[in-house]
């Protein structure tokens, strides 16, 4: 792998930019195999064969994607990047992925344009003060940065915010995560990919996987529209079509697939430097290096696997930010998209290998998943080489929906719902 440098950016320079190296290969799958099948070739999909290479040595590994690196749910969040969560485990895997964030970019030896702004989360009534106090509390004593801040302190950080007492939700304060911020959703996808293809992992695109083949009870690989690629480990993430991939094997997941929206505005000067969220008024954005307003919707309550979502969400979620910030009331909207959710009943996801040999699932992140990248690679990783749950992943466990391992209509070990 070449590496990146200023130098090499000089360097390049004097050849018009035309001999760089192609950041990855896309190879033809062996007719021999892998090692371990990754489906999904997303964010998580691509942290995880980044970290069984390099942490666990197991180089001999595929990244299967229906479409192209990067296309799916990576490239249609919002890209903030925060730990501050309430439960001790929960906290203790996304400080564990803020920790991997930190050094990343250096890491990976790719920019990630990883910017570390800050993350508001905003109380608007006496019980969501309570709720942030409790927050703050709870993370700082897990070592997790947060303070709670005042009224004033707010509208000091952010001036454009609407902190008047006539608003219809007044700010009364919020939490304040200072080592939170965004990175660059697509870049992070791409610094994987080019860091697992450095060391042997094949890229393998447009390869749509249409069944899971098991031998004697485990799995021998995977049947794509390009014939069959054989694999002693199938490991799935896919995000929202993780319980599609798990009917191909008779198991039922307990998991929703939803819409979750997002949209970004026409580019303005700079104007927003820290992300500010309202779960109360319920929108929240950031502003991007472009200038992009970056804003972020709820999921639409109907399940569906459509990447547009509806309108009353786009309308209701900019009724929220003009309220917050009357100062966008003019800002054109440049574009609305979706992207698939899967939601666990207890919000937390699913890290985990099956009752099926060979078969590991990475899914049920619900709107929590970017922030999560490198760490959800990085335990999936250990999970799959050792074939046991890595510490920060055994409350996540697919166990810990049920007593025991249920039998579906086919005969086949299932969760169930």
């Amino acid at each position: 792998m070449q590496k990146y440098s200023g130098f090499g950016l000089l360097k390049h320079a004097l050849s018009h930019h035309e001999n760089w190296q192609k950041v990855w290969r896309n190879p033809t799958p062996k007719h021999e195999g892998y090692e371990v099948v990754i489906v999904g070739g997303g964010g998580h999909g691509l942290a995880t064969a980044y970290y069984l290479a390099k942490e666990h040595g197991i180089t001999n590994v595929a990244v299967i994607e229906k479409g192209y690196l990067g296309g799916g749910n990576t490239a249609r969040n919002t890209t903030i990047v925060r730990s501050n969560y309430l439960w001790d485990e929960a906290a203790w895997l996304y400080e564990h992925s803020m920790k991997l964030w930190e050094g990343l970019a250096q890491d990976l030896n790719y920019n990630l344009m990883f910017s570390q702004r800050g993350v508001l989360n905003l109380g608007h009534t006496l019980q969501d003060m309570r709720d942030i106090e409790r927050r703050v509390n709870a993370n700082r004593l897990n070592g997790i940065d947060g303070e709670v801040l005042s009224t004033k302190q707010v509208q000091e950080l952010v001036p454009i915010l609407d902190c008047s007492k006539n608003a219809r939700y007044p700010v009364l304060g919020a939490s304040w995560q200072a080592r939170g911020g965004t990175a660059r959703h697509d870049a992070v996808a791409w610094g994987f990919a080019r860091a697992a293809d450095a060391m042997g992992v094949h890229l393998i695109q447009q390869t749509e996987v249409t069944g899971i083949r098991r031998e004697n009870g485990a799995v021998v690989g995977v049947e794509t529209n390009r014939g069959l690629i054989k694999a002693r480990k199938v490991a799935c993430v896919t995000a929202g079509n993780s319980g599609v991939m798990a009917n191909m094997v008779g198991m039922k997941l307990p998991l929703e697939s939803h819409p979750l929206q997002a949209m970004v505005s026409e580019p303005v000067k700079p104007i927003l430097d820290t992300v500010v969220m309202s779960n109360h008024v319920h929108g929240y954005v950031s502003q991007s290096d472009k200038g992009d307003l970056v804003i972020g919707a709820g999921i639409d309550s109907y399940l569906g696997y459509g990447q547009r979502g509806s309108f009353p969400v786009v309308e209701h979620t900019m009724a929220a930010i003009v309220e917050m910030f009357p100062i966008f009331s003019r800002v054109r909207l440049n574009r609305t998209w979706g992207g698939i959710v899967d939601t666990c009943p207890d919000a937390c996801p699913i890290i985990s290998k099956t009752p099926i040999k060979g078969l590991y699932f990475n899914c049920g992140w619900g709107t929590g998943g970017f922030k999560a990248t490198p760490g959800s690679g990085n335990v999936f990783a250990h999970t799959i080489a050792h074939d046991e749950p890595h510490p920060l992943a055994k409350p996540f466990s697919i166990d810990r929906f049920t007593s025991g391992h249920l039998i579906d209509e086919h005969g086949a070990a299932g969760v169930a719902h």
